[in-house]
């Protein structure tokens, strides 16, 4: 998950130098006033999402089978950690049911 994530804010990084360029040379168009900034992050990210979408598709896909696997593995301990509290839960019911007398 974290190289997808630096592969992701890679190429936001190469959009941002290239707007960056392309605002500054003036093939792009400037934000009013003090907005340049932003307006050049903003374009940054217009482009970058659909090149990440494309470009990092495998990359995404092996993530999610990480992220699916793992998350199959804290289900299968929290039913294997309840599974142990139920028998101890019976096995406590039954010590208790044996030792109450009977009349």
């Amino acid at each position: 998950m974290l190289r997808y994530t630096l592969m992701r804010l890679g190429i936001f990084a190469g959009c941002l130098v290239v707007v960056w360029g392309l605002v500054y040379s003036g093939l792009a168009p400037r934000g009013l006033g003090a907005s340049n900034g932003m307006w050049i992050i903003l374009l940054a990210l217009v482009l970058s999402a659909p090149i990440s979408f494309v470009a990092l598709r495998k990359e995404r896909d092996r993530a999610s089978v990480r992220i699916v696997q793992k998350v199959d593995r804290v289900k299968a301990n929290l039913e294997a950690n309840r599974s142990q509290e139920d028998d101890a839960v019976d096995e406590a019911a039954k010590t208790q049911g044996q030792a109450s007398p009977q009349a």
